[in-house]
């Protein structure tokens, strides 16, 4: 056994060293996972970026945020919001491919096409995080800075009240950028989930429809509760745009969502659901 130097408070954890194969492909091979991963990250980061300001906000007076911080918190929030409008669409099709294609799930699904796949989506989120700061940098910005929000996010009406000059190339600009980054994957993701439908219903077992049903329906639901609050935010007309309720909806893509996440898709383990009766029947006992 190769010797390590190490101190007599050290532990080595040896991990799958009797399979070297494994501890290359294990983290890489099995799609959900895979993907969950990258979600699970994006997460972590998108409320990592808004939150603590936001407890700042809450917990005193000072109410005040740089201008580069604003830039910067703008930068990422939107970079994240958008990269999780595109991984959604993959997971979707991972989904598609297990339902629809078990036999050749794993011919379809292999570690480079994830891979790609994985890095497609940061790429695509950054990209329009890019495109769209710039429009909003360009435009010049008058009078006392008050944001109506709790973060700086992209919502049209919040920073539109700030410019000195006509804004509506600049919307009709980010108003195509958004239908890209939102509506085109939100069409995909529609079309994924009538194939998917078609297909479960056209299983003749009742146990085949419901595990098809419960290896994507934590994922449709993450869908909805994701696009439903965003799509509300950042496509509904200027005129009409009530600043309490998107705040209210923003709230819960940013903070909520990536929180009820982890549940909604550990819910779809077994063991977990057994664990969690476990724990509810006991309560009612106490």
């Amino acid at each position: 056994m190769r010797q390590f130097n190490t101190s007599s408070q050290d532990f080595i954890l040896l991990g799958f060293s009797d399979w070297p194969l494994w501890n290359i492909s294990s983290f890489s091979i099995p799609p959900c996972f895979f993907f969950l991963c990258h979600l699970s990250f994006l997460d972590l980061c998108y409320t990592t970026s808004i939150v603590p300001q936001l407890l700042v906000n809450l917990h005193g007076f000072d109410r005040t945020i740089t201008k580069g911080g604003c830039v910067a918190q703008l930068f990422i929030s939107l970079a994240l919001g958008s990269t999780e409008c595109v991984l959604l669409v993959v997971m979707a099709f991972a989904c598609y491919a297990a339902v629809c294609r078990p036999f050749h799930y794993t011919t379809i699904m292999q570690p480079w096409l994830c891979l790609l796949l994985a890095s497609i989506s940061w790429f695509g989120g950054f990209v329009n995080s890019v495109a769209q700061r710039g429009l909003m940098m360009a435009m010049p910005l008058c009078g006392l800075c008050y944001l109506d929000h709790f973060f700086c996010e992209m919502p049209m009406p919040v920073f539109l009240k700030l410019a000195c000059k006509d804004t509506k190339d600049t919307e009709a600009k980010m108003f195509v950028a958004r239908v890209i980054i939102m509506v085109l994957p939100a069409s995909l993701l529609l079309v994924s989930y009538v194939y998917l439908v078609q297909t479960v219903l056209n299983i003749k077992s009742a146990e085949g429809q419901r595990k098809a049903f419960e290896t994507c329906g934590s994922h449709l639901m993450v869908v909805f509760l994701f696009y439903g609050s965003a799509i509300y935010t950042y496509l509904q007309p200027t005129h009409s745009y009530s600043t309490s309720h998107g705040k209210f909806a923003a709230l819960f893509y940013t903070i909520i969502t990536p929180m009820l996440n982890p549940f909604i898709y550990t819910l779809r383990n077994t063991d977990m659901k057994a664990a969690l009766r476990k724990v509810i029947k006991r309560k009612r006992t106490d």
